[in-house]
């Protein structure tokens, strides 16, 4: 399935219905009293967030919708039929903005979550509600207002528990498709993931969390460099990082630091989230270049696991890590509530 994060659309809330001008006509009443109904309102347009979604997708290719006008009123009092509500059901996590402004109406992260983006018109009321005991016959009645337009930005933030961050090819990928039925598309080339991958990961029985693959970050990517800032903004939903160093890097420590600032300078907020290095390919190295790679430190309390996704090597330890950084944040979680 292609991936879609972000899409504009023209959402149009429906017209409330026009009033009626009308007379009682009734056998021997020959000047019978106003009975005019009032329109129906018009319906509104709401977004509501469904968890059985994954993906912008349906609204790149349609972009317009409008929601049913009210029913104009009818003689014999009759009110219009208020117009039928239209709603749009996007992923879990998608964030509504107004499109000309930025300014953020809704975050929908709850399945079944919802806003009103447009309001439908009122309906106008008919020549029955302007009878007074001076003006017993009106012939006016009210036109429905016209119901609210907008332009709208849907923005997808991907939902997962732990985030795998790194350089291209540092072996997100494959980490991922090992630890859990994720399947991506694999390659030694870079950018080779272009969206992002989630996985279920199962770490013990009754105990399992989503695991996302995100595409490359290279020097710059806060800047909208590589694959920038399109991605980073999924990254912003994580509970846990884990940087995925190459242990064939030269300085991995000095790769930690441009990656973890290229997160500071795009959200500071981000360089505060629980942190897990994980020093990939060990498996091409020998016992000697291991034991130096031991003694690489990368910031007081940050765990380092050394692992091989191609032998398994260090995978256990490192889901083990990523379960205790979960429990921990689970547990501030609930006591800050």
């Amino acid at each position: 399935m292609q991936f879609i994060d972000q899409s504009t659309i023209f959402a149009n809330a429906g017209n409330g219905g026009n009033g009626a001008i009308s007379f009682r006509r009734e056998k021997y009443v020959p000047k019978g009293g106003p009975d005019g109904g009032t329109g129906g309102n018009g319906g509104n347009v709401i977004i509501r967030a469904d968890r059985q979604l994954g993906t912008l997708l349906d609204f790149r290719y349609k972009r317009h919708y409008k929601a049913e006008s009210g029913e104009h009123g009818r003689g014999k009092d009759q009110t219009g039929k208020t117009g039928v509500d239209i709603v749009l059901k996007v992923p879990c996590g998608t964030i509504v903005k107004d499109g000309p402004t930025d300014r953020v109406l809704a975050d929908l992260v709850e399945d079944g979550a919802e806003v009103v983006v447009a309001r439908g018109g009122k309906g106008g009321k008919g020549n029955a509600e302007f009878a007074t005991s001076t003006n017993q016959a009106p012939r006016i009645a009210e036109p429905g207002t016209p119901g609210e337009e907008c332009e709208l930005l849907l923005e997808l933030k991907l939902l997962a528990d732990v985030g795998l961050v790194g350089f291209p090819n540092a072996g997100k990928s494959t980490l991922i498709s090992t630890v859990s039925a994720a399947k991506p598309k694999i390659a030694d080339y870079p950018f080779t993931t272009l969206t992002p991958n989630l996985g279920i990961v199962r770490y013990a029985e009754g105990k399992s969390f989503t695991l996302a693959d995100m595409p490359g970050l290279i020097m710059g990517a806060h800047e909208g460099k590589g694959l920038g800032i399109q991605f980073l903004r999924h990254i912003e939903r994580t509970r846990v990082l884990v940087f995925l160093i190459e242990s064939v890097s030269e300085d991995p420590k000095r790769d930690y630091e441009i990656l973890l600032n290229e997160l500071a300078s795009y959200n500071a907020e981000l360089a505060k989230k629980p942190k897990i290095v994980a020093l990939t390919k060990i498996d091409l190295f020998d016992e000697a270049t291991l034991k130096r790679l031991k003694r690489v430190s990368f910031g007081r309390r940050i765990p380092v696991v050394r692992i091989s996704s191609v032998s398994r090597a260090g995978l256990q330890d490192l889901l083990e890590e990523m379960w205790r950084a979960l429990t921990a944040v689970h547990k501030a979680e609930l006591k800050s509530k």
